[in-house]
């Protein structure tokens, strides 16, 4: 997963994953995601945007010791949507 150019839907795509497999924790997805979703000289189609949208607060929280806004059964369901409108 890389950090230098624009990331595409794939790439994206391996974040969630990583996330709902535990791979990459909530607050590195975020950080990512933010970076690339907070850039305004980036244009992105539609699907990526709401993948990026989705990932930037993925870590979430309603206090400091509460479980995340969004639990681990909304982030895989988030990524079953992904696949399949990516798949067309």
């Amino acid at each position: 997963m890389s950090g230098k150019d624009q990331p595409d839907l794939d790439e994206i795509e391996l974040w969630f994953s990583a996330v709902a497999d535990g791979r990459v924790s909530r607050d590195a997805a975020d950080r990512w995601a933010g970076r690339w979703f907070l850039d305004d000289e980036l244009e992105w189609d539609d699907l990526s945007l709401w993948a990026l949208e989705r990932l930037h607060g993925i870590d979430l929280r309603p206090g400091p010791e509460e479980p995340y806004l969004h639990d681990d059964e909304q982030v895989r369901e988030w990524l079953e949507e992904l696949r399949r409108r990516h798949a067309g």
